[in-house]
This record gives structure tokens, sequence and C-alpha cells, in this order.
């Protein structure tokens, strides 16, 4: 029996979800509109990388088979184009749905037909004073060889007729323009530039006759294989970082995006020169590009656009960590977690900041993935390098389409003095671990943050993600150990406490599992919970699905790619997988085995993907406080109990709506409520609560 589906269909069905949320009425109109963006930019990077992999792969060896699904490479792209087609129609569908309702508010992109004689007027003259100077038109023919098309640029394409003769031509819409054009007399109702393009080019070739016209957009294969072999021993390996992204924008296209309509020539011709097949090629009756939407939001008229939004939300603080005092003594007297973005990052920016400056600390250690741009966390450790603290930083550049800014700030923290360390060959470090060493009477104690998300503040308000922090000497030692091989490039160190891949996590989670399944056959209680972005692990697919039939109950909430079934007879029936969209984007990693009884609870930077547990570095640490073991559990639990956003997956591979005869409740909005309902509690008890801390630490026996 077959107990998995293939990877990239998985994915498909996520990103629909994603669609969903934007055809959801439920959902406030702007942010519908920002998951059709969303949906989008998601579907551009799955073609540049996945779609990219397998045409690569369908070149090299395509008898190889892919386990899960037993597809060869190309019919797996076949099924991919299949479904996307599927895709797009969807697509349109929901944008003309909301372009409809928007334009009823005066706040859409409007179509040409639709415009006054004074308004096409404006945009006639618009497109002669403003375009027209900024166009290159490109004549294709035995003088002028068709062009190289940059990756996710737009281009009118046409066909003309000069003097009897026929001839193609492209004409690159210009990136440095304003894209929104507003159109006067009409709301904040707006055209984009490539739009008024399509409908005034005639303008430009006045001489002769367009005969048909479209706009392209292609997708070209982005996904760059490192060959760290041809780094020289004294080169600088930023450097060599620049020189291999150059190459994104020139490799094989694999996707082909047509506005509206195109002429079969046209087509033909264009398949022919960008060698691909009409199967590679997909019509859209909407704009091509959508990352607009974000722009246009922002440029709305407030008094309009607030009540088609979200509710502002401002992440609260953390009660175990009130912002009034001084981190580190409280870190020093109990564990904190942090439950993004419901509480504040800040928590964690304050105990660096502080760190950076007190005297006692003697170093920081930081490994880094993904930072945001202008991020605190950068100058609070350039700040603590400048005052004389040992700061390393293992930095990741092959963090996909954060190269570059992972490279400036590579840059900005060894000006400082920061000691930077990159990562290993075939091996990227995806950890999120930070290690304050702080020395207090002769005696070195340790501060660790471990993570289930980057250390990126625009993030942390928009993914949900756990961090722990502890002063507990175990973990401390166990950090200290994973920095002295990192430094050493030894990839197989041993620990007694962090899960570390690929050194251990995977036979972790396995020996976790083996565990559960020896307690269902002795009639003992068994249980695992696990929270994950994407599951495709086969080893770990199957000793779950083992797991199952031996009695296991499992629950699982997977956002992204899920290639395990469930519920199969006698294979995956007692397991239960749900998906949850919303919002915020459901990013941390939770594993639980047991009961509630001697409950083992890990927060891990991995999920259960090959990549991950083989092919990267990656970090889970146990959480060992009970309240917070509480938290964990009561949190998942909560997202168990989505009703509204939740999705459980079936048999097939498709999901489904949770028919629940329990009160509405979406788990999002719920964590959201719950945080501010504890701040406010907080704050009627403030001053007491706090007085209360101050002397309870004095005592060193702190215990919220």
């Amino acid at each position: 029996m077959k107990i998995t589906q293939n990877r990239e269909i998985s994915w498909l069905q996520f990103n629909k979800r994603v669609l969903e949320e934007a055809a959801d009425p439920r959902v406030p109109l702007l942010e519908r509109a920002k998951f059709l963006s969303i949906f989008t930019s998601n579907l551009d990077e799955f073609y540049m990388i996945r779609c990219g992999s397998l045409y690569d792969l369908s070149l090299i060896d395509n008898t190889k088979i892919d386990k899960k699904s037993g597809m060869i490479p190309s019919e797996q792209l076949d099924a991919i184009f299949a479904e996307s087609n599927n895709l797009y129609k969807i697509r349109d569908n929901v944008y003309k749905d909301i372009n409809h309702t928007l334009n009823a508010l005066h706040l859409s992109c409007v179509s040409y037909k639709t415009l006054s004689k004074g308004q096409e007027k404006f945009v006639k003259d618009y497109f002669d004073t403003d375009i027209a100077p900024l166009l290159s038109p490109q004549i294709i023919d035995s003088h002028h060889p068709f062009p190289h098309l940059v990756n996710k640029a737009q281009y009118l394409f046409l066909e003309i007729n000069e003097d009897g003769n026929k001839h193609f031509a492209l004409i690159p819409v210009p990136d440095f323009a304003n894209r929104i054009v507003y159109i006067p007399n009409y709301g904040h109702c707006y055209m984009l530039i490539e739009q008024i393009m399509f409908h005034c080019i005639e303008r430009l070739f006045k001489n002769c006759k367009v005969l048909n016209k479209t706009i392209v957009r292609i997708t070209r294969n982005a996904d760059i294989n490192l060959n760290e072999d041809q780094i020289d021993d004294d080169d600088d390996y930023r450097e060599y970082m620049k020189h291999i992204l150059k190459k994104r924008n020139r490799l094989a296209p694999i996707r082909l995006e047509i506005y509206k309509e195109i002429h079969s020539d046209s087509l033909e011709y264009l398949c022919s020169r960008l060698s691909l097949r009409k199967e590679q090629v997909f019509i859209s009756k909407c704009p091509l590009e959508l990352s607009h939407i974000f722009k246009m939001i922002d440029l709305a008229p407030t008094i309009d656009k607030t009540p088609l939004l979200y509710k502002t939300f401002t992440p609260q603080s953390n009660p175990l960590l009130p912002p009034e005092l001084p981190c580190i003594p409280q870190i020093m007297d109990h564990d904190v977690l942090l439950f993004y973005p419901y509480q504040s990052m800040d928590g964690f920016l304050k105990l660096l900041k502080e760190a950076s400056e007190d005297k006692h600390v003697v170093s920081i250690k930081i490994t880094i993935y993904r930072l945001a741009k202008h991020s605190k966390i950068v100058r609070y450790l350039c700040r603590a390098a400048e005052n004389g603290k040992n700061v390393t930083v293992l930095m990741e550049l092959k963090a996909r389409f954060d190269e570059q800014n992972n490279i400036s700030a590579a840059e900005e923290l060894e000006e400082s003095g920061c000691h930077i360390l990159y990562g290993f060959e075939n091996y990227k470090v995806h950890s999120k671990i930070c290690l304050i060493t702080y020395k207090d009477k002769n005696e070195f104690k340790y501060i660790t943050q471990i993570g289930t998300g980057n250390y990126n503040e625009k993030t942390s308000k928009m993914y949900t993600d756990l961090s722990y922090i502890t002063s507990r000497k175990e973990i401390g030692k166990d950090a200290v150990t994973f920095f002295q091989n990192m430094s050493m490039s030894n990839l197989e160190g041993q620990y007694q406490h962090l899960w570390v891949a690929p050194s251990n996590l995977k036979s972790s989670i396995l020996k976790e599992i083996d565990n559960q399944i020896n307690l269902a056959k002795q009639h003992q209680p068994a249980r695992i919970r696990i929270k994950m972005n994407s599951f495709t692990d086969l080893d770990i697919i199957h000793k779950i699905s083992e797991a199952s039939m031996a009695g296991v109950k499992i629950e699982m909430i997977i956002r992204g790619i899920c290639c395990l079934l469930p519920g199969l007879e006698n294979a995956t029936e007692n397991i239960t997988i749900r998906s949850i969209v919303g919002r915020y984007l459901e990013h941390s990693r939770i594993y639980c085995f047991g009961d509630e009884k001697d409950i083992k609870i890990y927060i891990a930077s991995a999920d259960c993907m090959t990549r991950n547990t083989e092919k990267r570095v990656e970090i889970g640490c146990p959480i060992q406080d009970e309240k917070l073991k509480n938290q964990i559990l009561e949190y998942f639990t909560l997202l168990m109990s989505d009703n509204i956003k939740a999705r459980e997956l079936c048999s097939d591979g498709h999901y489904k709506q949770i028919i629940s005869q329990e009160a509405p409740l979406n788990s999002q909005e719920e964590c959201m409520h719950l945080a501010i309902q504890i701040t406010q509690e907080i704050k009627k008890s403030e001053k007491g609560l706090i007085q209360h801390i101050i002397k309870s630490l004095r005592k060193g026996a702190y215990t919220p």
C-alpha cells in the first residue's frame, strides 16, 4: 500500500490553500488581495527552485524514480503543469471577484475600456510623456537576434507589419518607472504601466501596423548548484557567492506566462526560441505580476483601507520577562519562552543589547540564516565587538534569495571586529542558536537562546515561532560544544541534551517514536504530537506509520508539504494531519512524545525533511520547565481545535474543511486575544507584580 504522495503536488495543494484565503469572504478584502499576491510569489519561487531542479534532473537522468510517487522527473513536471493550469483558472476568478469589489470602493485596477474620453486622453498623454521616452523596442530580424529575457521581467511582445514585412518585436516594461498610475476623477483607481503600454503601444509604431500584441513573462530555473570545489583556498568566499549569484538570471526558462491571449504564430515562435513546450505556457487574465498590491495598499487613503485590513495587533511583552527590569538577572533566575508574533521579539533584543554592554559578558556566539534589513541584531553584535567582547557569527551565505543581504551583513559585522565563520560544503547552517557567556565571580555562566525561526525582527511579527531562553548549565555546555564543533568543521559532534543535525537529530526523533511504539505494545498510553512546516523524510514517515499500526495516537500540524497520507486502513488510520493557513505564517516546529505524564517536548529549527535532517546543521532543544511545557501543550491543543482556518488532510492528498459541533474557533485570533488578556491582567496588578519580582530576584527565588 502506498502511504506517500509526490511532494511537488502536495506543495501545490498547500498553495491552493493560500488561494482559498484570497477567496474567503470572511477575510478582510485587502488582506484577500495580499493572499493573491502571496500565492503568485509562492508559485514563482516554486517554479524557479523545485521545477528548476526537476527540469535539470529530467535532462540528466529522466529515469530516476521518485520514491514517494513512483514518477520520473518528466512525469512530475507534467503533473505540475496540469495542476498549475487549474490554479491559474482559480486565480483569475478570485482576482476578478476581488477587483470587482474594489472597483465599487474606487480602489481597483481598472480596465482601459471603462475610461471616459477625458481619462483616455490622460492615459495617452501619460504614455507619450512619461512612458514612451523610457522604452527600448527591439525588432527581431536577421540583424537583431532574439534577446535574453530577464527572469520575471515583463515584456510587450508584438507582431508588426512594416512595409509588407512581418517582424516580431519585444519591448521591456521599465522596472524603474512607477508601475501604478492613478487615473484622474476615478477615486484611487489605477492602471498598471504594462497595461498602459499594451493599449497605447501603436502610438510608438506610427509607421508600422501592429498585428498582434500581448504581455509575456518568463520564469527561469534559479536552483544554482554550488560547486565549492571551484573555490581556491585563498579566494574570498563572499566574492565567490557574489559571482555565482550573477548566474541565476541566465539559467534556462522553465515557464512562460502570457497576459490574456496570444496569436498562435507568436506562441509557436516564443516556444521555439525559449525551448519550451506548450504545457509550460500559462494564460492569465489577471496581471502577471501582483507584487504591486502591497504598494497599492500602502498608498491607499487610510480612511478607505483601514476597514478592509486586519485590525492592528501589537505583539505583547512576555509576562516572565517584564521590560521594566534588566533581562540578564531574570534569565539567570528562570526560563522564558517567547511566542511570536503574539509576544514581542523585544525581550530577546533587549537581552542582546544588555549583553553587548554588560561588563560581565565575555562572549556572544550566534548562527544567522536570515536577517531583517537594517537589523538590530547586527547593530548589537557590532556594538558588543566594539566593546571588546568576543563575538562569533556563523553566517550562512546560501540562504536562498537572501544571499546578498547576508553578504552585506557579514561585511558590516567583520568591519566591527566580529569573527565571521561561514557554512560548510554541501551543508547549510539553518540552526537558530545564540550563546552568551557571562562571568560571575570567576565562574562562567551561560545564557542560551534556541528558536524555531530566524533572527529577523520583521518576520517575528508575521510568522508563528518559539524562542526559548535559558540559563540551564547543561544546555549551555552543549551550546559551547556546538560552537566549538562548528569552528572545527565537525558535523558529527556528540551532545548530551541538544538534538543537532546531521549528528543526532534524526536518530533522536526515530528513537522517541520507537519509545512510543514500545509503550503502545505494552498497552500503555502512547501519543505523538508534532508541528512543522513540511514532512518529506521517508525514514521518519515509515516510522510514524509503524507507530500508527502499533496503536499510537498521532496528531500532526503540517502547514505545507506533507508526503504522508493519513487515514489509510492498517497503515496510517491513527494519524490526524491538519494544516493551518491564516493571518500569520505557521512556522514553529514542536515535537511532543508521550501522554500527559512524563511527556518529552522539544522545539527545533528543523522540519522532518531529508534536507533538514541529513544535509543541514539544525538544532532541537528540550523544554524542561513544567510550566513552559504546559504552555506548549495548551498551544498545540488550541491549534488542533481550530475549525475555521484549519483543514484536514485526507487519504487522497486533498484537504477538507473541519466539520465541528464546537463553537467557531480561529486559533490565531484566539492567541492574539489571550496575549492581550494576559497583558491587561498584569497591568492591573503591575506595581505589585514588579515589586514581587524584584524582591524574589534578590532572594534568588523568583517563581511566577
